[in-house]
């Protein structure tokens, strides 16, 4: 009897948050929440529809679903959306998804463009797990999903400030969770590869090398992958075979090979951009 009240009371009265809720990876773990009954509060940048995403899940899956749209990069927002989050719910999950990238030259690229990767990627993703920390803190069990990426594993050309803040991601969230040890919260991250999420992104993979293009995902199987492993309590996800043995094998090829095979996939890669 208890377990059923316990569970009816987690989806009355818990939300999880998701940054980056508004398409690929973030949409798709929303959707993952959903089926499993989670409420959910939706973060996205303004213009990507997220509103009516959360009403077909509410709909689909008789569950609430709050919307908010925001730009991450801007401290001033994270620091408005946490008061937001602190006043109306009460939060057992986070999940930090919202992030970029992109293939540049490093000298060529705008600053405006670096600092973004930065402030996406490591600093709206720390702000806001601590500014949720006390309430996380306060549940029964409480989890905390961040998405790194499997460039955390090793340096690329071209991408240079991209697998640098990745690599961050993975060290900030083993480190959260080794220290959070006798709470009730559990850290997890999840180092997904490529994600397939448009004509675009498929044509460009058919030029990359195998061992880059054999971690390719859809976004709906690696969210599948990690929502089902972090609800199992594991605390490093890397969906899929083809990513576990790239991850292998990327420990395995001398770095500098590495660094090569990926030089010559993304010099390609940026003359198709340039062209």
């Amino acid at each position: 009897m208890s377990t059923k009240l316990d569970r009816l009371m987690r989806k009355i009265a818990t939300y999880t948050v998701i940054t980056g809720a508004g398409r690929g990876l973030g949409k798709s773990i929303a959707i993952e929440y959903a089926k499993r009954n989670r409420n959910l509060v939706l973060i996205s940048l303004p213009g990507e529809n997220t509103s009516r995403l959360g009403e077909e899940l509410s709909q689909k899956y008789k569950i609430k679903a709050a919307i908010h749209e925001t730009d991450l990069r801007d401290e001033n927002n994270i620091r408005s959306l946490a008061r937001w989050i602190k006043n109306h719910f009460i939060v057992d999950t986070l999940v930090n998804n919202a992030g970029i990238g992109g293939t540049r030259h490093f000298s060529e690229a705008e600053p405006e463009y670096i600092n973004t990767i930065m402030q996406l990627n490591m600093k709206a993703l720390v702000l806001l797990t601590h500014e949720l920390l006390p309430m996380l803190k306060l549940q029964k069990k409480a989890n905390i999903l961040n998405i790194a990426s499997l460039a955390a594993f090793g340096p690329i050309p071209y991408k240079t400030v991209y697998p640098a803040s990745k690599a961050f991601v993975s060290s900030f969230s083993k480190g959260l969770n080794s220290e959070l040890k006798n709470t009730s919260v559990i850290v997890s991250v999840a180092y997904p590869g490529g994600m397939l999420t448009n004509p675009e992104i498929i044509e460009r993979v058919k030029d990359y090398g195998w061992l880059v293009k054999s971690t390719f995902l859809s976004p709906e199987r690696a969210a599948g992958i990690i929502v089902s492993k972090m609800l199992k309590g594991k605390t490093m996800i890397v969906p899929g075979f083809a990513s576990k043995l790239s991850k292998l094998l990327m420990g395995l090829i001398p770095e500098q090979i590495r660094l090569k095979m990926f030089r010559k996939n993304l010099q390609k890669e940026l003359k198709i951009n340039l062209a």
